[in-house]
């Protein structure tokens, strides 16, 4: 009976510690606080310094947790990710996952070399363990914070973090058998294992991805367990890989990314049923790392690893940021971003556990160290990502509010899923904006009544339409029913033009500064040339204080554009038709809007 009321004791605690987790989470988004860190936080108030005094060193518990979330967090992120928008990202992202975890690791080592107690070999390892980026710390926060950056500089964000933790294990794992056996050499061997874990996790994860499309397309499953297929599918491929040799890391996002990308029945379902299970993994591992810490111990190493934290932020990380960005012309403020977007978390935590299970020695060194690196990169960077973004302009503004939009997968069919939207006052589709050729209206709710689209007529504010559409296209739909994202841009506080007007004309009457060799292009030329395909409406690209929004395309060419005026540094700026440089120049931009049209 004991062992039954310890159980019982121990899932209530656990399900308080998560409850407590998901309601501090609406006070820390109140305040600004990387969610992350308050559900570490909470953890090591129930540990055994903390309120609960719970005792808990399992680090086999720990690793096998961990592995389970990231896994599920890797698979998300490669499942939502799109091939048509890392085109340009995907050179770079695999630079920085590669290259750029070896310099950062290394650069790290010297500062851990010089500030702890540790020998050359040792220093590499503190260094591999805090090398990568973390794909749930990046997913997360991007996306919990609201920020819409450049499509670039997020696609490359999310395919680094997404393919850099290989690298980070690949390098820990060499380390740690280095340490356990100092006297034998590994030359071939380690060329040989990096060698096996790239090839079998990309041959295992595409594999498993085609083949998971191919079952779920195929198959007849009850309402509800295509997503639990998913997702157990996912940790098969992620294990599966594990166990041959491969790197299930690698495997389980290239699933994902393959999958995402493919036409599969009940997608939907599947990607909301993600959204919980990634919250659910994210929390359960950051609860379970804050239990794992003993604060009274930490204290110990606060000065040195604040000191590698430092090191790693302010120099390893700039570093390997801007040596492998160098070829592929990235602006200054996007390299600077990216740096500074380089969070650790749970993964450095999680790899930390290697060599206490390992038994190697110092073991305690490299935990504690990890944490603390873990922790102020939580609280200096993932607070800090609203205003570093916002400073070195590296945000789009939202020229639409999220639109609420309901999906419905069609069994038996693959080309059209139905979606409904609710027409509000601002829906562009209320005021001349068409309906792509592309979509069939299906029935119209108004007044609790189901009308057909014949008999119902134009739209009206209130209404619920329901539409069948391609899967693929109903982002581009969105933008038919979704309302100005704020009260300048629904006033129509912008100049449309021609996509075939030329920079150099745009930049005389508007006072913009451009490069010289930009001048002669058109602005539909620029956008198309900059911008990641498939190009859609509202895409946007800044020009000096300016920003440029696609408002038409007709197949590859962009026919129409918007130009909206902004503050450096806060956002949308409505009153730039007020600007005095910008008086003298009225009667000159009638003539040319008349020109336009």
């Amino acid at each position: 009976m004991a062992s039954i009321t310890f159980s019982n004791t121990l899932l209530l605690v656990g399900a308080i510690l998560v409850l407590i987790g998901v309601f501090s989470s609406l006070v820390a988004q109140r305040f600004g606080a990387p969610l992350l860190l308050v559900f570490l936080v909470i953890g090591m108030l129930a540990g055994q310094d903390g309120v609960l005094g719970l005792s808990f060193n399992d680090y086999q518990l720990t690793y096998m947790i961990g592995s389970l979330a990231l896994a599920i967090i890797l698979f998300d992120g490669g499942l939502r990710a799109r091939f048509s928008r890392m085109r340009g990202a995907m050179v770079p992202a695999a630079m920085l996952s590669t290259v750029g975890v070896l310099i950062t690791a290394g650069v790290t080592a010297v500062g851990a070399w010089l500030l702890l107690p540790l020998n050359w070999p040792e220093a590499l390892l503190v260094g591999a363990i805090v090398g990568s980026t973390d794909a749930a710390a990046v997913f997360f926060l991007l996306r919990a914070g609201g920020i819409q950056l450049r499509p670039r500089v997020a696609a490359t964000l999310e395919v680094e973090s997404g393919t850099n933790d290989p690298v980070a294990v690949f390098l820990t794992l060499v380390l740690v058998e280095i340490l356990l056996a100092p006297g034998e050499r590994f030359g071939a061997t380690v060329l040989i294992m990096l060698g096996q874990q790239a090839v079998l996790g990309t041959l295992l994860g595409v594999a498993g991805g085609y083949f998971g499309v191919w079952l779920l397309n195929r198959m007849t499953l009850p309402g509800g367990l295509h997503s639990l297929f998913v997702v157990s599918g996912a940790v098969f491929v992620f294990a599966l890989a594990s166990v041959t040799g491969g790197s299930g890391f690698l495997a389980v996002y290239l699933a994902g990314l393959v999958m995402g990308n493919q036409p599969v029945r009940a997608m939907p379902s599947i990607v909301s049923f993600h959204d919980t299970a990634t919250w659910l993994a994210q929390i359960i591992m950051f609860l379970v790392l804050g239990l794992l810490v003993t604060p009274s111990e930490l204290i110990h190493y606060l000065v040195p690893a604040v000191a590698v934290a430092a090191v790693l932020i302010l120099i390893a990380r700039p570093l390997a940021v801007w040596l492998c960005l160098a070829p592929f012309g990235f602006h200054r403020r996007d390299k600077t971003f990216i740096s500074w977007v380089g969070l650790r978390g749970a993964v450095s935590v999680f790899l930390a556990a290697i060599p206490m299970l390992s038994g190697v020695p110092n073991a305690e060194i490299f935990f504690n160290t990890a944490f603390f690196v873990v922790l102020i990169s939580l609280l200096v960077q993932g607070w800090s990502i609203r205003t570093a973004a916002r400073r070195l302009r590296v945000t789009v503004p939202r020229t639409t509010a999220p639109v609420r939009r309901v999906e419905l997968d069609l069994p038996g069919q693959l080309d059209y899923e139905m979606v409904a939207y609710p027409i509000v006052e601002d829906s562009p589709v209320l005021h001349g904006r068409r309906l792509p050729p592309w979509v069939r209206p299906v029935f119209i709710i108004r007044e609790n009544e189901i009308l057909e689209p014949g008999i119902a007529g134009r739209l009206a504010a209130g209404d619920y339409a329901y539409f069948l559409a391609p899967p693929g296209r109903v982002e581009r739909l969105d933008q038919v029913f979704a309302a100005p994202a704020d009260q300048s841009m629904a006033a129509n506080q912008s100049v449309p033009c021609r996509g075939s007007t030329l920079l150099g004309e745009i930049a005389d009457t508007w006072h913009l500064a451009i490069d010289d060799d930009l001048r002669a292009m058109t602005a539909g030329e620029w956008l198309a040339q900059t911008l990641p395909r498939p190009i859609r409406p509202g895409d946007q690209l800044i020009i000096d204080h300016a920003w440029l929004v696609v408002s038409d395309v007709e197949g590859d060419e962009i026919t129409r554009v918007e130009l909206f005026f902004r503050d450096p540094m806060d956002g949308w700026y409505p009153q730039a038709l007020k600007h005095p440089r910008v008086g003298p120049a009225m009667r000159a931009l009638r003539r040319w809007l008349d020109r336009q049209h």
